[in-house]
């Protein structure tokens, strides 16, 4: 388990797979490889990501961010776990690095992904972080 996963406080059976689910769909992610990340969703997974974009695939949000970064990578630093009646609520925060399509480097960029895990595959996931506001920055625009 990773120091994001060994967050989850007085694990139960459901919460610690639901954690471990939410983390192993994010390393896939990462890579990214769409494929992989499917096995941890269901069919009808919802996806709303940054400004509001609608999703239903990893595919989708992989494209996205092939045309935000010209690559991305998350720092987890924590994972929060909500149990709950036949579903499970999994935060994961921490920090995003990598380089703008243009090769600037950046890391700090904060971040929350919330997911909704039921029957072991994640039917909901929404996505904040703080690149909209960098991106304004860097473009001298101050929100």
């Amino acid at each position: 388990m990773s120091p994001a996963t060994a967050q989850v406080i007085a694990a139960t059976d459901e919460t610690a797979e639901a954690a471990d689910i939410v983390e192993r769909f994010l390393v896939a992610s990462m890579v990214p490889d769409p494929q992989t990340a499917a096995l941890y969703i269901a069919d009808d997974l919802a996806i709303t990501f940054t400004g509001g974009r609608k999703y239903g695939h990893p595919r989708e949000t992989a494209a996205f961010n092939a045309g935000r970064y010209k690559w991305v990578k998350k720092n987890m630093q924590r994972t929060d776990v909500v149990p709950g009646h036949g579903e499970t609520i999994v935060y994961n925060l921490g920090t995003l690095y990598g380089e703008w399509p243009d090769g600037t480097p950046f890391e700090g960029n904060r971040y929350v992904d919330r997911f909704v895990v039921r029957g072991g595959k994640i039917v909901q996931m929404d996505v904040w972080n703080d690149s909209a506001e960098r991106i304004l920055t860097m473009r001298g625009i101050e929100a």
